[in-house]
């Protein structure tokens, strides 16, 4: 039995954790709707939301962002987001939700692409070092170092003794981060493989979407059980006291992002420094100024 086996193993006789929250971000009870849907032979409570809530919530949850961000930047936190899960399974809507009120200063977002020659002969968490955040910043992770512990390790793209020291090594340099003063918080969204389909289905059809199916994603949709397995590696390593794995339902990609963004939230015990907006006094008058003539400006046509 090997180094990974062995994890699985004590990983599934531990307890779950669970975590109490600062932030009461639960939705109201009218906002939601059930109903019954079968996957496979389980029996399941579909959650639904009605638009018009969903929009609401939303807009309640995005004020909070704010006062989250401005508690950030007072108290000079550093905070770091990892958002990790299968291909189509919504990652990337929640983070633009959350951005979307931020300011891009204190809250960015870190995609990186594939690593070069030089960032291949370096020390695996180099890359991903440079962009951890200094104090009053906000640093989210569309995907991270787990790279290493899911596409990587399914693709073959490391060796077995890469992947091996992975899961040695990332514990301790996430207990590093903690121990550092970053406040590190890792999502996973689980989704169900019948909706993945149903979403790389959608991307074939949609002009829009088409650049978020690639070769890769196509490729992990004939690997979900090596994916399945790899997970399961991953956290029973990497799932930490310092640093838990909290799992987000992404059916529903609605509720997923509502979810999210309420336990995000809870995460961090902040107050509302939100600052007073400045009295605009009125406007100077132009004085002597003349305005130079239109003609002398390249205006764009009026397509609309």
């Amino acid at each position: 039995m090997d180094a990974t086996q062995n994890g699985v193993k004590e990983h599934n006789k531990s307890k779950k954790r669970g975590k109490n929250g600062k932030f009461d971000g639960h939705l109201s009870g009218e906002a939601l709707a059930a109903t019954d849907l079968q996957v496979g032979d389980v029996k399941a409570k579909a959650r639904k939301i009605r638009s018009e809530h969903y929009e609401k919530e939303l807009a309640r949850l995005q004020v909070e962002l704010v006062k989250l961000q401005e508690w950030i930047k007072a108290k000079r936190l550093k905070v770091v987001v990892l958002f990790e899960g299968r291909d189509a399974a919504g990652k990337g809507g929640v983070i633009k939700r959350i951005t979307q009120s931020l300011n891009p200063r204190l809250c960015r977002v870190v995609a990186l692409g594939t690593p070069t020659e030089r960032e291949k002969s370096s020390w695996y968490f180099q890359r991903y070092v440079p962009h951890l955040p200094a104090a009053g910043e906000m640093v989210l992770f569309d995907r991270s170092w787990y790279n290493r512990a899911g596409v990587e390790r399914v693709m073959g793209f490391c060796s077995d003794a890469e992947y091996q020291e992975f899961l040695r090594s990332c514990p301790e340099f996430e207990r590093m981060l903690v121990r550092s003063g970053i406040t590190l918080i890792k999502y996973w969204f689980s989704v169900s493989d019948e909706e993945q389909e149903r979403r790389f289905q959608k991307r074939m059809v949609d002009p829009t979407r088409s650049w978020k199916l690639s070769p890769m994603d196509v490729e992990s949709r004939a690997r979900w059980v090596e994916y399945s397995r790899a997970k399961d590696a991953m956290f029973a390593y990497t799932d930490i006291k310092q640093a838990p794995w909290f799992v987000v339902k992404a059916d529903n990609k609605k509720l997923a992002r509502l979810n999210c963004i309420a336990h995000l939230l809870r995460q961090i015990e902040y107050g509302d420094l939100t600052p007073t907006p400045p009295e605009l006094p009125p406007r100077p008058k132009a004085g002597d100024y003349v305005r130079p003539p239109l003609d002398d400006q390249t205006f764009i046509p009026d397509y609309y």
